[in-house]
């Protein structure tokens, strides 16, 4: 059995749905961070799918790594966020960040 991009949209899709439904029901910022790296993998097993269907192009590889290198550079930035929220209020949880608003 050869693997066909469908299969690739099929796992795309079902990383996005997941991503989605991670990062809109969950509170803590850790769930959060890891529901919009899903929808951002998601986006890039898309670019590499649509990359088997056009062999001869170099397109869906070379902006596949440039997400990559974003999504790398958002989640170091996230990643900060989330533990000084956690080291000024001794939580996780998203609502706690409300008290930051001025």
């Amino acid at each position: 059995m050869t693997l066909t991009p469908y299969w690739f949209f099929v796992l795309s899709a079902f990383l996005f749905s997941t991503g989605v439904y991670l990062a809109v029901t969950r509170r803590h910022a850790v769930a959060v961070l890891l529901g919009t790296e899903l929808v951002i993998n998601a986006g890039i097993l898309n670019l590499v799918a649509f990359q088997q269907l056009y062999p001869e192009r170099m397109d869906g590889q070379m902006t596949a790594l440039f997400a990559m290198i974003a999504a790398a550079a958002g989640a170091a930035v996230a990643l900060a966020i989330i533990l000084n929220l956690y080291r000024n209020f001794r939580s996780g949880n998203t609502p706690d960040s409300e008290e930051l608003k001025g």
